[in-house]
């Protein structure tokens, strides 16, 4: 198999659509939809809108499938942060789950927060923690705190080799100095309404272990070394695509991987994945299935609506979703969405 120079692979979404295509040694997901009696596989309705507002990070993690850092650029525009509110405003959409990138380094972050929280919505601020140290944003969790925003934190692990060998030298230092300072705020803490939940995503090419056993395992570890407390964590399954892929095609283990994710192909989990209640908006506001689909340029059915500022409720609610074969990542053992393990 040809090994990709990582350039070329985060440049060219074609490239890794192509890569990700059905071999000889696993059937497509979609007709793996066909042998279980969901195709056409689609959405149940629109309960969660995910926002993407940009690829800029402080960090360049390995495994990121946003290929995010601090020399991208590309950022939602105050412009496109009204279109979505628009569509917020009309629809009976209840939930707003924010990401990026780092989503605090967005300039129009909390103005957006509190244009959506004054609609009614639920928010969820997707953070890699370590953002948080920076002095300009020393403020953002007291902010986030009265809004009643849910913080959802990426920690490799709950030890400093693991976590600084997936994100950085420092990560994990400055991830602890957050949670706890979050934990002082009232984030995590019982009867205070702050929810503060954890990401662990596993640093190689194998699946989660158990949901309720990782929880545990971190919310020991956490508390007997550092005092800190969470309400849940949440697994989630390495996609192969971009700088995952590049790793895993370096390696030459990219078709094992892939067949430890068809091998665990659930039934029950492809009945609950994420895609079904979601919809993805890309920081200049095209529309996708999942922010998956979105890292691939995998855009909604052709025959919808593309755009936020074209958005039609009746065309979107229920709609055909583009499957591929990465969607095995979210149908493998317990399945894997944005909030977890579908089953576990």
């Amino acid at each position: 198999m040809r090994i990709f120079e990582e350039s070329e692979l985060f440049a060219n979404s074609e490239l890794q659509v192509e890569i990700l295509q059905p071999n000889e040694r696993w059937t497509s997901f979609e007709d793996k939809i066909r042998e279980i009696g969901l195709h056409p596989f689609q959405s149940t309705g629109i309960e969660v809108l995910q926002i993407n507002v940009g690829k800029v990070c402080n960090q360049a993690c390995r495994h990121c499938h946003v290929n995010a850092g601090p020399d991208r650029k590309e950022s939602m525009s105050a412009e496109t942060f009204k279109l979505c509110l628009n569509v917020l405003r009309i629809n009976p959409i209840p939930v707003v789950d924010i990401t990026g990138g780092a989503p605090e380094l967005n300039p129009n972050l909390k103005w957006f927060i509190h244009e959506a929280h004054e609609l009614g919505k639920h928010i969820i601020l997707r953070c890699n923690l370590t953002s948080l140290q920076d002095d300009k944003f020393v403020d953002l969790p007291y902010f986030l705190a009265e809004l009643k925003v849910e913080i959802v934190g990426s920690l490799p692990y709950f030890s400093g080799d693991e976590t600084d060998r997936q994100r950085g030298e420092g990560v994990f230092n400055k991830s602890v100095a957050t949670l706890q300072k979050l934990n002082q705020i009232g984030y995590g803490k019982e009867n205070t309404g702050l929810l503060l939940n954890l990401v662990y995503n596993p640093n190689g090419a194998f699946l989660p272990a158990s949901q309720t056993a990782m929880e545990k395992r971190f919310k020991l570890e956490l508390s007997k070394q550092f005092g800190i407390e969470f309400n849940s964590l949440f697994t989630i399954t390495n996609m192969p695509i971009s700088r995952f892929l590049s790793f895993l095609l370096r390696h030459d283990i990219y078709e094992s991987y892939m067949q430890k994710m068809v091998s665990a192909f659930n039934p029950a989990a492809a009945r609950n994945v994420m895609c079904r209640y979601t919809l993805s908006v890309g920081w200049d506001g095209y529309l996708y299935d999942c922010d998956f689909n979105q890292m691939l340029e995998l855009n909604i059915s052709q025959h919808l609506p593309q755009h936020v500022r074209d958005f039609d409720w009746q065309k979107l609610n229920i709609r055909d979703i583009i499957l591929n074969s990465h969607c095995y990542g979210c149908t493998a053992g317990a399945g894997s969405s944005c909030g977890g393990a579908v089953l576990d």
